[in-house]
């Protein structure tokens, strides 16, 4: 398995395990790992967007790069320090279909199954919660989670996020967080 080299971009999040910066376009490679795994998509809503190398770098380029151009941030590469290897994504972005179409910021994350069960997903959101915070200014972050994904629904619930809202959204039934206000 190759190494992600994270001087790639400058580090903006740290935990004890885990690195956050911006996706660059040679990570491609390491999109394409994670994003075109069922396990990892599979309550996404987006399991097919991404087939192929080019598909990756236009994810990259269309929503990660132009999100850290404007509003200004965007979904951060995951780097598990430990082994150094990109292995999914934490971060925030603007969804303004969110909260039954009110807009909003939304944090999300995926991550290689190896890494799943260690707690890493937690560390990342309470990371990238308080990073939304103390950092960016957003005091109000939700997220959405397809009801079947119990695992999600835990590690938003550990964070300290509060459900708020269940709903049906083109036929999926989802549950709604949000920081608490």
């Amino acid at each position: 398995m190759k190494k992600m080299n994270k001087s790639r971009g400058a580090i903006l999040i740290e935990t004890q395990r885990l690195a956050m910066r911006q996706f660059v376009p040679e990570d491609a490679e390491a999109v394409y790992r994670f994003a075109s795994n069922p396990e990892v998509v599979r309550y996404t809503g987006d399991g097919d967007e991404i087939k192929s190398l080019d598909d990756a770098r236009h994810v990259i380029e269309k929503y990660w790069l132009s999100g850290y151009r404007d509003p200004g941030y965007a979904r951060y590469a995951l780097i598990h320090k430990p082994d150094n290897e990109l292995i999914g994504f934490c971060g925030v972005k603007y969804e303004p279909l969110l909260n039954r179409g009110q807009g909003g910021v939304d944090i999300g994350y995926r991550m290689l199954p190896e890494y799943w069960g260690k707690g890493l997903a937690t560390e990342a959101v309470i990371a990238c919660l308080d990073y939304a915070r103390e950092t960016l200014g957003i005091a109000c972050v939700y997220a959405e989670v397809m009801v079947e994904n119990v695992a999600s629904s835990r590690v938003l619930e550990k964070a300290g996020m509060e459900r708020i809202d269940s709903y049906e959204d083109d036929g999926v039934r989802l549950y709604l967080y949000r920081t608490p206000q």
